[in-house]
């Protein structure tokens, strides 16, 4: 079989740029985007006549700059720095330059010529006056992580010259390159194992994609993707990464699994644009993706067909109130791709979408770029990240603890930008559930945000911008609190702990917080940094009964410290392992089961040796792994909330269950004039539910008093101890007095009713003794 180049023409449609050109968007994908963490590096390959811009959001900040030439030999003088210093690359963490190193016989090398650079408020440039490839390496020292010394991030942004090829690096050995022009349809083989990946080159474009059985073809039958076989095997309506991520044909064999996805929204399934969708609507001999995949495939001796059921990737389509398909322009940027793996020998088909006259190409079609990779490349599982819309795109990476995690489980789910297990097979989710209960546990939370604010006003800043009083919190103390908006509605909650007299650490779930705070700084004038630390702090909660009992076994600390058993709740202190020339790791008393329990906060470098140190530790103590599924059980039973569950945008504080952490007795945050007109006339008021029964509802869910909905479903689970389904309702306080008879709607609230009675919350522990034991 042969797979030959279509390329249709636009019979009455003139395109232009005028789409890209008007939105302000370049003409080419020629930038490219990476962030450099502490103990990160990064490469980066320059023509001539290219740009790197480095910056930093915490200045003054040093990064060293490595550059060599083709023959490995330094090249300093391409970028006009002067490389005159050395890098001692024995001091560095394992990573991708000693891999480099070793990959061009230089692994016996000590030292590398480099260039220190300081880089202050404003950002560095550097233009390659030839090609080299430059290496930049973010050092910090473990004992400046421990302590909380200064250090960043960098950004650095890479611009190629409009000579240079515009299209992104391949993630790995590229077999074939196939170039899809706006408006066209190409089908390519792919044999079993292979990876396929399509590029949206300049963003907001769509791609229909479709394959089918190599086998099935070359016997006379055609086996396509089937959206009915696919949604019926995964259980899902859009098939993601993670275990719902294989699609189907209508025999109900498996023919690709996602293995990457940067954009995070397709439609899958819908039909390819057709003629008659555009004869329809007054645009006669417009070309379709439809009529372009029937004739790419014709060689293969496939039927046309007027319409083609596909994978759109990168349309941007939801679900409106009545349940009508909406679509606006679509959610990628330029260079986001998604990774497909053949498991079998397939005909694939991609199209660069013609539609111009929808937003679904942001009303301008370009190109579409296809990469296929062999069988033997590995590419890791991965789903984008941005921390926000306009942020450079990460993709997900294993965490610190991964080489230890991945031999006990292949359960995994993206947390922000880091891979966390789900749960162990081992011990099985309810398993994990009752070693936190009755034993001790140890979780991977390397996905919490973590920011140090310092500096003189350091206390001053987060007094306006927390809802608790930091004036009374004492050094290696922390205390649970929130930051809000001047509405009074939660942007995040976290533990901030303070490590010095002008020195914080804000432990919390989003980088909004870590911008609300660089903001608020900006806004009052103050003398202070904020360093996000991104995941160059990975950390783990060690939880139950017996977690103080496994601790004591490891922690050395110094007298200038508080020792271990001298921490109270939400305490803190910095401990080695053993002895005082063990790994340094922080230790603070806090967690989110509700049980007695600690985290603690290391050095990338360091994270498998705390890991093995834990678990032998704990192995008499009957230590078990736990995953998310299991701490989600225990945190709805403690009432502890959640972001995006209890608390949301347009909900203030009190109606989020956190009123016991809003001071409104302090001096003036941000919100707090919000949070006093809610308090005082407060309607919604957060109260668990115990059913009568193990029916669970879902989020969102209605509540009833009689006909009238009085509240929501905001979480709910199957309680092991309490041996009855649980929720966290929203209600109306009017109905919030525990014991109150109330029903959950189920099938579109009408149709079916749980029966429920309001309770307090936490449900299990209501004083919270045991984390305080």
């Amino acid at each position: 079989m042969s797979a030959p180049d279509v390329m249709m023409t636009f019979d009455n449609i003139g395109f232009s740029a005028r789409g890209r050109a008007f939105a302000g968007f370049p003409l080419h994908a020629n930038h490219s985007t990476a962030v450099i963490e502490p103990h990160g590096c990064n490469r980066f390959s320059l023509a001539n006549g290219d740009l790197i811009q480095i910056e930093t959001a915490s200045p003054p900040a040093e990064i060293w700059i490595i550059a060599v030439d083709e023959r490995g030999k330094d090249a300093s003088a391409a970028l006009s720095i002067g490389g005159e210093d050395r890098l001692d690359v024995t001091a560095l963490p394992e990573s991708p330059l000693h891999g480099w190193l070793r990959g061009n016989g230089r692994s016996a090398e000590r030292e590398l010529p480099a260039t220190r650079a300081r880089i202050t408020g404003e950002p560095l440039i550097l233009k390659a006056q030839s090609p080299c490839t430059v290496w930049l390496v973010n050092v910090v020292q473990t004992a400046d992580l421990i302590e909380g010394q200064s250090f960043g991030s960098f950004t650095v942004t890479h611009s190629r010259s409009r000579a240079h090829d515009p299209f992104p690096q391949p993630i790995g050995d590229v077999v074939e390159e196939i170039f899809v022009p706006r408006g066209t349809a190409k089908a390519y083989e792919l044999k079993a194992g292979q990876k396929v990946q399509i590029i949206d080159l300049e963003g907001q474009q769509c791609s229909d994609f479709q394959a089918a059985s190599a086998r099935a073809l070359q016997a006379g039958r055609e086996r396509f993707i089937d959206s009915t076989a696919t949604r019926s095997m995964v259980r899902h309506a859009y098939p993601s990464p993670g275990l719902l991520d294989k699609f189907f044909d209508g025999d109900m064999k498996p023919l690709l699994r996602v293995v990457r996805d940067t954009c995070g929204r397709h439609d899958t399934f819908g039909l390819a644009c057709t003629a008659r969708g555009y004869e329809e609507r007054g645009f006669p001999g417009h070309v379709s993706c439809s009529d372009n995949i029937s004739h790419a495939l014709d060689p293969y001796g496939v039927e046309a067909r007027p319409a083609w059921p596909a994978i759109n990737l990168f349309w941007n389509t939801w679900l409106g109130a009545n349940h009508q398909i909406m679509t606006e322009e679509s959610w990628s940027r330029p260079g986001d791709y998604i990774v497909m793996e053949a498991l079998q020998d397939l005909v694939g088909i991609s199209t660069a979408c013609p539609d111009d006259i929808d937003p679904i190409n942001g009303w301008n079609p370009t190109d579409i770029l296809v990469r296929i990779y062999g069988e033997q490349e590995r590419i890791t599982r991965a789903v984008g990240y941005r921390e926000k819309e306009d942020s450079p795109m990460l993709t997900s990476e294993e965490s610190a603890f991964h080489p230890r995690l991945s031999s006990l489980t292949e359960h995994f789910a993206p947390a922000r930008d880091l891979w966390s297990p789900v749960s162990f097979p081992t011990h099985g989710t309810i398993g994990e559930y009752w070693a936190c209960r009755e034993a001790v546990t140890v979780q991977d939370m390397s996905g919490l945000r973590k920011f140090d604010i310092i500096g003189p006003d350091a206390e001053s800043l987060l007094q306006r911008a927390t809802t608790r009083n930091v004036a009374k919190l004492a050094v290696w103390r922390g205390q649970y609190t929130l930051m809000c908006d001047e509405t009074g509605s939660v942007i995040d909650d976290g533990t901030l702990f303070r490590m010095g007299p002008d020195l914080f650490r804000w432990c919390c779930g989003t980088e909004e917080s870590g911008r609300a705070l660089q903001e608020l700084a900006e806004k009052l004038g103050m003398q202070v940094r904020i360093n996000g630390m991104r995941n160059a702090l990975p950390n783990l909660a060690i939880q139950g009964p017996k977690s103080r009992d496994l601790l004591r076994r490891i922690c050395f600390t110094q007298p200038h410290v508080p020792a271990l058993d001298d921490i109270k709740w939400f305490g803190a202190t910095v401990a080695r392992l053993h002895d005082r020339e063990g790994v340094p790791f922080m230790v603070a008393r806090s967690g989110y089961t509700g049980e007695l329990g600690y985290e603690v906060f290391c050095a990338k470098a360091d994270a498998v040796a705390l890991w093995d140190a834990i678990m032998e530790a704990g192995a008499d103590l009957g230590i078990v792994p736990m995953g998310s599924a299991a701490l989600n059980i225990i945190r709805i039973e403690a009432g502890l909330p959640a972001a995006g569950a209890e608390f949301a945008p347009s909900v203030n504080a009190f109606e989020a269950g956190l009123g016991f952490a809003v001071d409104l007795g302090k001096t003036d945050f941000v919100g707090k004039a919000a949070l006093e007109r809610a308090k005082a006339h407060q309607s919604k008021a957060l109260k668990g539910l115990v059913f009568e029964n193990n029916d669970l509802p879902a989020h969102g869910a209605p509540v009833f008093h009689g006909e009238r909905q009085i509240g929501v479903i905001t979480s709910a689970i199957r309680s092991p101890s309490l041996e009855t389904a649980i929720a966290i309702a929203r209600l109306a306080v009017e109905y919030a007095q525990d014991d109150t008879a109330l029903e959950v709607g189920q099938l579109d609230g009408r149709m079916k009713r749980l029966s429920a009675r309001v309770a307090p919350i936490p449900f299990i522990d209501p004083q919270r003794t045991r984390a305080r034991a």
